[in-house]
C-alpha cells in the first residue's frame, strides 16, 4: 500500500520504517528539517536498537523517502498520524495542538476513500471530534484510531510483531472499510495470528491510557511496598518474587527502584486523570495522583539515600550516576529518574560525573552544569559513592572487585535492586537497595 506517516519523532519514524520493511511505499512527513536531512541519510535521529538496519534497507529498495512538505502525502491511501501529546504547560492535561495541526493539514491533500489513522496517545473523545472535522471536510476520508503499544529498545519488533492490533473506526460501512485497509496495512502480523480488537473511538483510545495507568500502578505498587519495607527491615525483591507466582498478579513490573519516567506514562496518567475530571468522573481515576505521587517520591528517596550514605556531608564531594536515560536500551531522558536524581545531586553541591552508554547528548543539551563521562571507568574513578540508577546490563554486569580499586569509597546506591547484594558485600562494599535491608 501508498502510506504516508504525519510526524517523524520516536512513534513515527519507527512506524514509517517498520511499514517499509513490511513492503508498503511509505512517506514521512515532519516540520523539524533536521530530523528530515538526517532521515533521508538513513540515520536514526534518537537511540533504538534495530532501527539503523530498517531505515538503511528501506531507503535503499526506495520505498521509504522523507519530506517537510504534507504536501507530498497525497496519493498515499492510508495516512498514520504519529505527532506528540505533549502536557500541557502548568497542567496535567495532553495537548492536542499538534494532532490537529497534523489532521487539519491533511485535509487539502485527500482523495475519496482515504483512510487517516491515529496513532498519537490522546484523551478519550479526541478521535470522534476529529472524524467529525474530516466528515465537514466533504474529502469522502474517513478516520481510525489504532494505538501504538511500542516498548522502548524493542520498538521495531513492537511495530513489525505487535502483541495485539486496535482498530477504532465508526459504525457501518465506512467502518468495514476502515478495518479492511487496516487489515491490508498488517497483513503480515495477522498472519501470524496476532489478535485483532475491532471496536469504537472511544474504547481505542481508552485501551492505550488503561494499559499505562495499569502499569504505573503496578510499578507505584510495588514501590510503595518498599516504602514500607524500609522501616519494616524487610526485603521487597524477596517480597516481589512471592507475590509474583500468584497468577493473578504477575512477577513483570514488580521491580522497587527508583520509579519510572520517559515520555508516555507519566504524562499519560496525568493526562488521563486531567480528562477523568472534564468528563465529571475524576474521581474514578483518582488514585493516579497518588500513583504519580509514589512514583516522584522515590526520587527524593534515592536523594536522600545518598545524603545519609556520605554522613550528610555532600558538598564537593565525587558522586557516580550510572545511568541518564530512563530505562536501558535507550537514549530518551524526557521525566527520566535518572537524569532527574542527578541534577537533584548537583544542586545540592556534589560533584556529579554521570556516565550512560547512549544519553550523554541528550543529557548535556538539558542540563549541561553536569559532569560527564562517555566512560565508565572515568566516572567511578576516585568517586565517593556509587549510585546505579539506569539498569544497563553493562552495569548489571560491573565486577565489584575491579570497580573497587577505581573508587575511593566502596559505597553504592543500587536505584533499581539489579545487583547481587551479597556479591558486593562480600567485595568490602557498603551496599544499599531501595526497599532492602
Amino acid at each position: 500500500m501508498r502510506i504516508s506517516v504525519i510526524g517523524c519523532g520516536y512513534l513515527g519514524a519507527v512506524h514509517a520504517a517498520s511499514m517499509a520493511e513490511l513492503g508498503h511505499e511509505v512517506i514521512g512527513i515532519d516540520v523539524d528539517p533536521g530530523k528530515i536531512e538526517a532521515l533521508s541519510a538513513g540515520k536514526a535521529p534518537f537511540f533504538e536498537p534495530g532501527l539503523g538496519d530498517i531505515l538503511t534497507s528501506s531507503m535503499k529498495s526506495g520505498r521509504l523517502r522523507f519530506s517537510t512538505d504534507i504536501a507530498d502525502a497525497k496519493g498515499a491511501q492510508v495516512h498514520f498520524v504519529a505527532v506528540g501529546t505533549p502536557q500541557k504547560r502548568g497542567e496535567n492535561a495532553a495537548d492536542l495542538t499538534y494532532v490537529d495541526a497534523a489532521v487539519n493539514g491533511l485535509l487539502p491533500h485527500l482523495n475519496e476513500g482515504d483512510l487517516i489513522v491515529g496513532k498519537s496517545t490522546v484523551p478519550v473523545g479526541t478521535a470522534a471530534r476529529l472524524a467529525e472535522v474530516v466528515a465537514a471536510s466533504g474529502t469522502g476520508a474517513t478516520l481510525a484510531w489504532n494505538p501504538e503499544f511500542l516498548r522502548e529498545g524493542f520498538a521495531v519488533k513492537d511495530t513489525i510483531s505487535p502483541d495485539r492490533l486496535v482498530y477504532g473506526v465508526p459504525a457501518g460501512a465506512a467502518g468495514e472499510r476502515a478495518k479492511d485497509q487496516l487489515d491490508e496495512v498488517y497483513a503480515a502480523a495477522i498472519a501470524n495470528e496476532t489478535p485483532v480488537v475491532v471496536t469504537d473511538y472511544a474504547t481505542a483510545e481508552l485501551v492505550k491510557v488503561s494499559a499505562n495507568a495499569f502499569l504505573a500502578t503496578k510499578i507505584s505498587f510495588i514501590n510503595a511496598m518498599a516504602e514500607i519495607a524500609e522501616v519494616a527491615g524487610a526485603d521487597v525483591t524477596s517480597l516481589a518474587d512471592a507475590i509474583g507466582y500468584d497468577a493473578r498478579i504477575g512477577r513483570r513490573f514488580l521491580n522497587a527502584g527508583v520509579g519510572f519516567g520517559g515520555g508516555c506514562l507519566p504524562k499519560d496518567i496525568r493526562a488521563f486523570a486531567a480528562r477523568a475530571e472534564e468528563l465529571g468522573r475524576g474521581e474514578s481515576v483518582r488514585f493516579l495522583l497518588e500513583v504519580d505521587a509514589i512514583n516522584m517520591r522515590r526520587r527524593d528517596r534515592m536523594v536522600d539515600m545518598v545524603v545519609e550514605s556520605l554522613g550528610g556531608q555532600v558538598y564537593q564531594k565525587k558522586v557516580a550516576v550510572l545511568g541518564l536515560a530512563f530505562k536501558p536500551d535507550s537514549d530518551d531522558v524526557r521525566d527520566s529518574p535518572a537524569l532527574d536524581v542527578a541534577v537533584r545531586l548537583n544542586g545540592l553541591g556534589a560533584r556529579v560525573i554521570a556516565t550512560d552508554p547512549e544519553a550523554i547528548p541528550n543529557s548535556i543539551r538539558l542540563h549541561p552544569q553536569l559532569g560527564f563521562a562517555t566512560d565508565t571507568h572515568d566516572a567511578l574513578h576516585d568517586a565517593d559513592i556509587v549510585v546505579l540508577v539506569t539498569e544497563w546490563k553493562d552495569y548489571r554486569a560491573l565486577d565489584p572487585v575491579e570497580v573497587g580499586e577505581l573508587v575511593r569509597d566502596k559505597v553504592i546506591i543500587d536505584g533499581r535492586n539489579v545487583l547481587d547484594p551479597v556479591a558486593w558485600r562480600a567485595a568490602g562494599w557498603t551496599y544499599r537497595g531501595m526497599g532492602r535491608p
